[in-house]
């Protein structure tokens, strides 16, 4: 009876294994969970706990999640008894990948994923960067669209939807000659236009096209090479993180929506009293409803996220270079120079950001600048103790004492040898620090005292629905939706990234 169970227990081991192995698997299994998850949101969005109303929509969109994630478990269970039975997937099932495609129908962004896998057997992760640039720029098309069902429309909007679909095409034909041109990391001559072009499409936000462009130049510059490259295997290993890849693809997503709105979008709609549609209900036209001047409260969020994201970046890259430069320095020199930058820093750090923050905004008077000093302050002790502690490690390195023995200064062996074998930590630090600049300056503009009431901030939509939770609960609830999925997506793509630069975890 014991050796029985215990072969039972050996060969489930040894299915869990095989199954793990098996990309396509562990990506459709996700996708199937998510798609799940999905339908139960739709579900609870359909319908209004609070007036009783039924919201018709919703509960399409959950329909139709719930019917394509019982497709994917059906898909799910076929795969996993190929794997068992024969460790290979057959043709068929592969082709089964055009029938999730179809699933992009409904925004279901997670089944293309899962389609594109079963699709191609070996994939290069060019192909999959290309794969998620066209997710990423259907989703901003699809979400852009909305503005169709509005009165009018911004003056530049066909020019902007031209655009997007244009760089749909280019990508489609782009995985296209991914596929004839790239054989086992050998790329032909042909795909560097490819490569450029690429790069230059990434001035639209889509940070999937620009990684795609220089993993198809730096794989024609280095092959033939038996080597790795660092930053190509960190990729390699970032895109193994199935939460990690979902958090780049809502933080590209959301940075390409709010570089393509100034196209797509008309701002006067997000900023313009318009007493005539005053705390309209959720619809087409008003896809959020609006507030209580009229405001679509869509189109806030939309411009919203340009400043979250435009104030996230300086507050994070600002303390970083002030904070990296101090750090660097207290760690390099004597442990005088040391004690007397880190006891200052000590100082600051031990006053608490928030306070620091409504000091200096209390002081100098609240708008976007003084939010950015403020929020900046406070976050380079942070900074300096990260790069502190790296470079003690460094300092007595061999690089370092040759580069003392031929004759460096001190600073050009700081900026040139010591800081950039010191970025991995500081690249997860400023990552994960978005996501907490993000959170900080919608409280701070929930409070009023973050930018200009007037401008569509998250944190002061935040503050306008919260005075009609009983009443309009959605005009809070979509705002604090954003806030949270924004700071949860930079912090799963900070995990990832710290996993991936993990040397241990290689």
């Amino acid at each position: 009876m014991d050796e029985k169970k215990k072969k039972k227990e050996y060969q489930k081991k040894l299915n869990s294994k095989k199954l793990k192995k098996s990309q396509e698997y562990k990506t459709l299994s996700f996708t199937t969970g998510i798609s799940l998850v999905f339908a139960l949101l739709f579900a609870f969005f359909g319908y209004s706990f609070i007036t009783g109303e039924v919201h018709t929509v919703p509960l399409l969109l959950a329909a139709a999640f719930l019917a394509e994630g019982l497709i994917q478990a059906f898909l799910l269970y076929r795969l996993r008894i190929q794997l068992l039975k024969t460790n290979t997937i057959s043709r068929a099932m592969r082709m089964s990948g055009i029938l999730l495609l179809a699933f992009l129908a409904t925004g279901n962004i997670f089944a293309v994923v899962s389609g594109f896998t079963l699709l191609k057997k070996s994939r290069t992760l060019e192909y999959t960067m290309t794969i998620y640039a066209i997710i990423t720029t259907i989703l901003v098309m699809i979400v852009s669209a909305l503005n169709l069902f509005k009165e009018y429309v911004a003056n530049s909007f066909m020019l902007g939807m031209a655009l997007l679909a244009g760089m749909v095409v280019f990508y489609l034909l782009a995985l296209l000659f991914i596929h004839l041109w790239e054989r086992e990391g050998a790329v032909d001559k042909k795909l560097l236009p490819v490569g450029v072009l690429l790069i230059l499409s990434a001035a639209s936000g889509n940070i999937f096209a620009l990684v795609a462009g220089l993993l198809i130049l730096s794989h024609y510059r280095h092959q033939g090479q038996d080597r790795s490259i660092d930053w190509i295997d960190i990729f390699d290993r970032l895109f193994r993180n199935n939460m990690a890849v979902i958090g780049m693809l809502v933080v590209t997503f959301l940075l390409s929506l709010s570089i393509t709105s100034a196209l797509t979008f008309d701002y006067g709609v997000a900023v313009d009293n318009n007493y005539s549609a005053i705390l309209q209900p959720i619809s087409l036209e008003y896809p959020f409803g609006t507030d209580n001047y009229g405001r679509c409260v869509f189109t806030r969020i939309v411009f919203g996220a340009r400043i979250s994201l435009v104030v996230g970046m300086c507050v994070t890259i600002l303390p970083m270079v002030i904070g990296g430069i101090l750090g660097a320095a207290a760690g390099y020199y004597s442990k005088r120079t040391d004690n007397i930058i880190m006891r200052l820093l000590d100082v600051l750090y031990a006053i608490p950001d928030i306070l620091l923050a409504v000091a200096i905004i209390a002081a100098f008077g609240a708008n976007l600048v003084n939010l950015v000093i403020a929020l900046s302050v406070s976050s380079i002790a942070v900074y300096a103790r990260t790069v502190r502690a790296t470079v003690l490690g460094l300092a007595n390195s061999e690089f370092v004492e040759a580069a003392r023995s031929c004759g460096a200064r001190d600073w050009n062996i700081i900026f040139r040898h010591i800081i950039p074998n010191s970025m991995a930590p500081i690249i997860v630090r400023m990552t994960m620090g978005i996501g907490t600049a993000v959170l900080s300056t919608s409280s701070l503009s929930y409070l009023g005292l973050g930018v200009e009431p007037h401008i569509p901030e998250w944190g002061n939509i935040l503050k306008i629905g919260s005075q009609y939770l009983e009443t309009n609960p959605y005009l809070a609830i979509f705002p604090g939706l954003a806030i949270i999925i924004l700071v949860l997506a930079f912090n799963f793509f900070g995990d990832g990234l710290r996993d991936a630069l993990d040397p241990k975890l290689k």
